[in-house]
């Protein structure tokens, strides 16, 4: 049985693992910038579970602006109540789970959810290798980004919301 709900700071030693498994060192969000957005952001942390095990996660911070830069990996604010752009700074499935469509899922909840309060858009960077699975949810490709974060080479991805 599959649940979504947001994360919660006991989460915290699986969340790192999974974003370990996922990431590179140099990508991977520390434990202690988890530890910030399940503090400061908790409405828009959301892990999913199956049979109450964390099987992955999706998070970010609602921005003002339409591209995430790179400040926001270590430097956030709580969310507006409503308006502004929601940025996914992490979506990962741990490798045990992957290829069951538990990333759309994620993605999907978070688009409702960003969709009730009423955000513009959805936007995040990606790696080349993964422009088509954003794509192929609907969100368009607005080439590379200047965001220089772990040393990669990243695209802006957006998706207008109702």
């Amino acid at each position: 049985m599959l649940k979504i709900r947001n994360a919660r700071i006991e989460d915290l030693p699986q969340l790192a693992a999974i974003e370990q498994l996922c990431f590179s060192k140099e990508e991977a969000a520390t434990p202690e910038a988890f530890e910030q957005r399940i503090r400061l952001i908790p409405d828009t942390f959301y892990v999913i579970e199956e049979h109450k095990e964390i099987a992955g996660l999706i998070n970010g911070p609602v921005i003002e602006t339409a591209f995430i830069t790179d400040d926001l990996f270590n430097n956030i604010k709580k969310n507006p109540p409503s308006g502004g752009h929601q940025s996914i700074l992490g979506l990962a499935v741990h490798p045990h789970f992957q290829k069951r469509g538990l990333a759309s899922k994620l993605l999907m909840h978070l688009e409702r959810e960003s969709s009730k309060n009423h955000r513009e858009t959805i936007t995040l960077t990606c790696k080349e290798n993964l422009i088509g699975f954003y794509e192929s949810h609907g969100y368009l490709n607005y080439g590379i980004s200047g965001s220089e974060h772990g040393g990669e080479i990243w695209y802006n991805m957006c998706k207008k919301l109702d």
